[in-house]
């Protein structure tokens, strides 16, 4: 427990340099997080305290009235609301928490190649990444992290130091996105950027209509993939999930002439209603977002 005590206050003190281009600290991913939920960080999940999580603290300081430095300390931490506490080692984690801990816990699990959502909620994914983790390392198998999983986590040092990290939560899912992409021959950079529109990259995100995954892909959208397009059924992993998107995506491409504003409209309307009714004003606005996100290579 002092080893875990002594991590988190190193921790806290090394936030202090999030006005420092490139510096790099895992706690620093539960910054980025709360702010993407306030819509003002867009930049990968990396733990590295770069230009756009600068420029974003400093956004949220001015809208919250806090001084504007662009370092992650205590009162703006608590202004973060829920998403902004408790720095990560603070306290032992399970499933159905909630902070900035857990995004912490969740970006570290993935550097290490789990495929979880980095996004502040333990959820169940998360909570059997943890089992596996603890499996691995030989830990006690109870999907808690507790101060032994997160010190291991830490690579048994008294403190997160970059070195710990060696890649930005959302590789996982950029990876198998850019795969499926490439092996179904479309541009990787627009189908990132429908992802990120779609999902913000969460594989573990459902819509009120029950659209799923990275892709966002509702269940008749599932079933008209495996049976007319691909004549066979697709295990629904996060892997599954984005092939059966990218699949769906080059379709309607091909429906529409590789026109990209038209087959996004198709994506996002329905291809039968673009024919039909024209391309509506919100779906306009979808479409605008997607390919301005592609040009800044989300």
């Amino acid at each position: 427990m002092a080893r875990l005590v002594a991590l988190c206050a190193a921790s806290a003190a090394a936030l202090t340099l999030a006005g420092v281009a490139n510096a790099s600290n895992p706690q620093i991913a539960g910054l980025q997080v709360a702010l993407r939920a306030y819509d003002l960080y867009r930049g990968p999940i990396d733990s590295i305290a770069g230009p756009q999580t600068v420029r974003a603290t400093k956004a949220f300081q001015r809208r919250a009235g806090l001084a504007v430095d662009g370092r992650a300390g205590l009162r703006t931490r608590r202004a973060l609301g829920p998403l902004g506490v408790p720095l990560f080692g603070k306290r032992t984690l399970q499933r159905r928490m909630f902070g900035w801990d857990v995004s912490v816990l969740q970006y570290l699990l993935a550097s290490r190649g789990a495929l979880v959502p980095v996004d502040g909620y333990y959820d169940r994914a998360t909570q059997r990444a943890v089992r596996r983790y603890q499996r691995k390392r030989q830990l006690a198998v109870d999907g808690v992290a507790g101060p032994k999983t997160m010190t291991a986590l830490a690579h048994g040092r008294a403190s997160i130091t970059p070195a710990t990290v060696r890649a930005p939560a959302p590789v996982g899912v950029r990876g198998l996105l850019g795969h499926w992409a490439r092996t179904y021959r479309l541009d990787p950079r627009l189908v990132r950027a429908l992802a990120w529109m779609e999902s913000g990259y969460k594989p573990g995100l459902v819509s009120p209509a029950g659209a799923r995954g990275v892709m966002q892909v509702l269940p008749s959208t599932r079933r008209y993939v495996e049976t007319v397009l691909l004549h066979h059924h697709v295990h629904w992993t996060v892997s599954g999930g984005i092939q059966v998107g990218v699949v769906y995506l080059r379709e309607v491409l091909r429906e529409f002439r590789w026109k990209e504003s038209l087959a996004l409209a198709g994506w996002y309307q329905g291809p039968a209603s673009v024919r039909r009714q024209g391309v509506l004003p919100g779906t306009r606005q979808f479409v605008a977002n997607v390919l301005a996100l592609r040009r800044r290579g989300v």
